[in-house]
Order: C-alpha cells, then structure tokens, then sequence
C-alpha cells in the first residue's frame, strides 16, 4: 500500500531564474540539504569538489550544476533537473540559467512548471534579468511566481531594502498577467527562510521556501472546464482475450471525462459515447487533466493519432491561420515566408510563416516594430498558416492545447516554441 500513496502524491513542478549569481543553485544545494534529500555519497562527493576548488564551505551549488564548464565557471549554463520529494509533495526542479544568452533555456525549462522562483539579490534589486525572466514567465502562463530577495545578509537584514525591492517588483508585475506573487527575503548560503523559518529576519511574518512549495495549491492550475483529448495512439491487441479492443490512448490536456459522456471527434465531427475509460490495472469512473489514460467508445468510428475527442457542445478552435507568441531557440534566424514543420499535441502538420508582426523588447515591453529579424532567444509575434487545421485554444486558457513547436525540417531541430494568442 505505501507505494501507491506515494505514486498517488502530487507533482509540484517548478523553475528557478535569475541574474548570473544570484544563487539559483546554492538556493536548490541548501533546499536539498536542509529538506534531507541529499544522500551522503552525493554530500561527500561535493565536500571533496569544493576543497578542490578551494571554497572554504561545502558549495551545495554544485549538486545541480552537472556540466564541466558549469563548474568550472561557476554558473549554470543548461536546465538541469533534479527530482526530490517530501512527506506532503514530490518536485521536480529546473534549474535554467541567468545568461540572456540562454534565455531559450528558461522557456524550455519553464514551460511545463506550475511555479517560477525568480532570485533576486538584495544588494542590485530590480534588473534586466528581473524583467526578462518575470516577463517569461508570464508569458509562459505559471500560475504561480514567488520572488526570492536573496543575500539578505549582505544588506545586514534590511526590512527596508527588502521592502524597497518588493515594490519595484509589484510595480512592474502589475503590467503582466501573473496571478499569484509571493515576496520571500532570504539568505540561501547560510538556509534562512529556505526551510527553517529565519531568525535574523523576525520581521518577516510570512511562510518560508519549503511552507510555501508543499502548500501552494495547485489542483486548479489545470483547465478542467473544456474538455480535450488528443489522441496518440490507436489500442488493438487482437489477442484472444481482447479480440475486438478498439481503445484510443493519450493524455488528457483538459476536462473531466466520464463513461456515458457524449463526445464528438475532431476533425470528422462524428458524435459517440463514451463507453469506457481505462488504465493499467482497471477502468475509472472519471478521468481529468493530466492523467493518462485509454478511452473507448460506443461506435465503430475512424479514429487516428492527431485526432481530438471533445464534448459536443465545448470546442476548440479549429483554424488554419494562427496568430501565435514564439521563443525562437535557434541560431539561425527565422525565414520569413519559410516552410517548417509544426507539432502541436499529437498533431503533426506542416506550416509557413506568414509575416513578423513584432519583437518584443523583454527588458521594458515595449514592441519593436522597425526591426522584423528574429534571432535566437528573440520573442516575437507572428501569423502563420497551417497545411491542415489545427484544434487548439488560447494558451491563457490552457497551456497544453495552446502551445506548439516548430521544427526545421532539414535539420529536425527545434526551433521555436509558440504561444497561441
């Protein structure tokens, strides 16, 4: 039985960004260490790399930096991810870099998280960075930005600064569309208010990092109010057991399904009942985003992968022009009018861009609308057509059916990340 409570528990997933040595990793070193989630190998390992490097403390900023060049520079270069859990939550973290070259890393690791802990030092406030990673993640849709005033203790624990800083933040935050903010001031280096509440900081009333990452609630971050289901894969054994299985599997990207539900499938629009929802080891009575799951249904009907089962009275859009947000991730810069493939859930379509509309400028927001070439870590608006529809909606109402990624066809890299607006 204690296996299932602990599969049963839920994910946090969350990102952590920031200026070149804020403290990103030794803030996740000193969240690690302190919550016990460290083994002693993985502790004496890093003892013996910091007396190497001749740092008179254990550096905890090294458990995440897993790249040479990371170590030997001392910053974070690529997302790393660690997995830890506690009592009440499992996590996953991303560790994305401070660099603006390596702003196409943010928006890889960000785009999946519920929550962004965006670090902040104490000493500089308010920074381009500051801006750039708050608008990201705004733009990226986490629900949930909990700013971290670190180095608390070479500002000699000012409520003032502290307080002087959370205002230049809530200024400019109030320009975007974050929902949820928190303010916390800390020193990760020597733990204060990571997991244990700070006594240097006795003015600060609030929740520490650990409080607030195993209660903030996050069930609601999911759209469980349109339903969609892209399918992935078509489910035939054909076995003796089985003989006439036709099940449709895939992961629920928004709703609540239940057998008996009236469900039309995109793009045919033929209507069906749902019959039964299955998983490893039984059937469910309801099934919501995102579970994975195999749906059957009451009639014989032509079902594939990149097909989508919705409810009959609650669509998506299904377009083939499309205005969309785009992360461009590739050093070579984007071909206006250029051809490339598109992936967008489990449909793969082909696309061309239409035209830039604008860049954005990330530091200060404003729209650049002179200057249309669009270079690696450069977000920008543009339209662009599809060769068959897509089935999706805004990515403000729900991130999995919003978001799309093109690919360069010759090269199958990824070149950019794309927000539907």
């Amino acid at each position: 039985m204690e296996t299932n409570s602990y599969l049963d528990m839920e994910l946090l997933r969350f990102s952590t960004a920031g200026s070149v040595d804020d403290g990103k990793s030794t803030l996740i070193g000193k969240l690690l260490y302190d919550s016990k989630s460290i083994f002693q190998d993985q502790y004496e390992a890093i003892e013996e790399s910091s007396k190497r490097r001749g740092d008179e403390t254990v550096n905890l900023a090294l458990l995440t930096d897993g790249l040479r060049a990371e170590r030997e520079q001392g910053i974070t270069i690529d997302v790393a991810y660690r997995y830890f859990a506690t009592p009440k939550r499992k996590f996953i973290i991303a560790d994305t870099p401070g660099h603006i070259q390596y702003t196409r890393n943010m928006v890889t690791g960000s785009s999946t998280s519920n929550l962004s802990i965006i670090l902040v030092d104490a000493r500089h406030g308010m920074v381009e960075q500051t801006c750039r990673h708050t608008f990201i993640s705004s733009l990226l849709g986490i629900p949930h930005v909990v700013f971290c005033i670190n180095k608390m203790d070479l500002v000699d624990y000012s409520e003032e600064v502290f307080d002087k800083i959370k205002a230049d933040l809530e200024a400019f935050s109030s320009k975007l569309n974050v929902k949820d903010i928190h303010f916390l001031p800390m020193s990760a280096l020597d733990g204060d208010n990571v997991v244990n509440k700070s006594e240097n900081m006795d003015w600060y009333k609030g929740s520490t990092l650990m409080y607030l990452l195993e209660n903030i609630h996050i069930g609601s971050d999911y759209n469980h109010i349109d339903c969609r289901f892209p399918v992935q894969y078509v489910v035939r054994p054909k076995s003796e057991k089985y003989p006439d299985y036709r099940g449709y599997a895939g992961r629920i990207a928004g709703g609540v399904f239940k057998p008996g539900d009236e469900v039309a499938v995109l793009p045919s629009g033929f209507t069906s009942k749902i019959k039964t929802i299955d998983v490893m080891g039984g059937s469910l009575e309801e099934a919501y985003a995102p579970m994975s799951v195999t749906i059957t249904l009451e009639d014989e009907i032509d079902v594939s992968r990149g097909d989508m089962i919705v409810r009959e009275n609650n669509q998506p859009n299904v377009e083939q022009d499309i205005d969309v947000m785009i992360c461009w991730l590739s050093d070579k810069k984007m071909i206006p009018g250029g051809k490339y493939a598109l992936k967008h859930t489990s449909n793969d379509v082909r696309c061309i861009v239409k035209e830039v509309k604008y860049k954005v400028n990330v530091n200060n927001l404003h729209r650049i609308e002179d200057d249309k070439e669009v270079n690696m870590n450069d977000i920008a608006r543009i339209s662009i057509r599809t060769t068959k529809p897509l089935f999706f909606d805004k990515y403000n109402r729900n991130r999995a059916t919003g978001s799309l990624i093109l690919i360069d066809e010759a090269t199958n890299e990824t070149v950019g990340a794309g927000m539907i607006i």
